[in-house]
């Protein structure tokens, strides 16, 4: 495999991606703690907030324009630093688009430790986020830098969308469809990179489906008979999919086997591998995970994603625009993966 870095990244972080993520009960109860879940002062104009684990706020400015905003940052996942670049910002610009806006303006958030890694890595870091910003027509405006122990590269986004047009991860119906739009595994696959147990063609793979952009999520925000949308990022397909149970007061039956994987993250959960966060996502959620299913399912299943597809209930009457506006945009995989139940919790079949 070609290199374009003097040091692996992955050998200056203790985990990257999503997976740096701390475990959903344990961020609920420190949020909770601070008083920032559903605060009693707020203002009218924020029409989404911190109290739904949503992927963005949303501050509505007139009856025409809102602005959703969002920040996010991770260490790296990859040893190539263009790639880091390019997947962190994909993975933040994700955010709006899972809300239903398109990004306008980026700030860049860089924390590097200056004695490990070389001014041209961090500079090539950079570069990639400047090409995925660029493709997604966002630009780079500016940003804040530090010297620490460990390298984090991201993004603050500000997008724009119509009030009319954001969609949260609550509003979702029984009898919705449950759409995914990317494969699952690519925690599992970034661990094994980080081992170089990847062959060249699967770490080929695993980058281009973590700097594929979500942007069919603002044509999906105008699309009649899309309920909720969000995006599967580090708490696993599960955790992303139990948060959009909650807020929309529904159960979800799952197809486990209708579920996209990388071939490659399947061997790797059938052979035993797993991911330290995809054991945390378990044991903050799991007791609301009903069904039949193996060990090396629920590995994939609750396996951390970075840059992971948008995860979209909507009426069965849009199942096909929904679909056919994911694979416009670059998804191959796109396909319903479940349907939404009365009842609380996932049930696996």
């Amino acid at each position: 495999m070609t290199t374009d870095y003097k040091t692996r990244l992955t050998t200056l972080a203790t985990t990257g991606g999503c997976g740096c993520k701390i475990a959903p009960r344990q961020l609920r109860d420190i949020l909770d703690q601070a008083g920032i879940i559903a605060p009693m002062d707020t203002p009218e104009a924020l029409l989404v907030g911190s109290d739904g684990a949503d992927d963005a706020a949303v501050w509505q400015l007139n009856n025409d324009c809102a602005i959703a905003a969002t920040a996010d940052f991770f260490a790296p996942m990859v040893d190539s630093p263009r790639d880091f670049g390019r997947i962190a910002a994909t993975n933040a610009l994700s955010d709006i688009y899972a809300m239903g806006a398109r990004p306008l303006l980026a700030l860049a958030l860089t924390a590097m430790p200056r004695n490990k890694i070389s001014s041209k890595d961090i500079a090539n870091i950079l570069a990639g986020g400047r090409e995925t910003c660029r493709a997604a027509g966002v630009v780079i405006a500016g940003g804040h830098s530090i010297d620490t122990a460990e390298p984090l590269y991201g993004l603050a986004v500000l997008g724009q969308a119509h009030p009319n047009h954001i969609l949260t991860n609550g509003g979702a119906k029984v009898g919705d469809t449950v759409i995914l739009g990317k494969s699952l595994g690519v925690g599992l696959m970034s661990a094994a990179h980080k081992k170089s147990e990847l062959t060249e063609s699967d770490y080929a793979q695993m980058v281009e489906s973590m700097t594929q952009l979500n942007s069919a999520g603002t044509e999906l925000a105008t699309i009649d008979g899309v309920h909720a949308m969000t995006d599967v990022t580090g708490f696993g397909l599960l955790g992303h999919m139990l948060e959009m149970c909650k807020a929309s007061n529904c159960q979800a039956h799952l197809n486990s086997a209708a579920v996209p994987c990388f071939e490659r993250a399947r061997q790797l959960a059938q052979d035993g591998a797993a991911t330290g966060a995809s054991t945390r996502n378990w044991q903050s959620y799991g007791n609301d995970i009903h069904g039949n299913f193996e060990q090396w399912q629920r590995t994939l299943l609750t396996d951390p994603q970075t840059a992971g597809g948008l995860l979209i209930a909507c009426a069965p009457t849009a199942t096909k625009k929904v679909i056919a506006s994911l694979r416009k945009n670059g998804s191959t995989v796109a396909c319903v993966v479940a349907h939404m139940e009365e009842g609380n919790g996932i049930f696996i079949s």
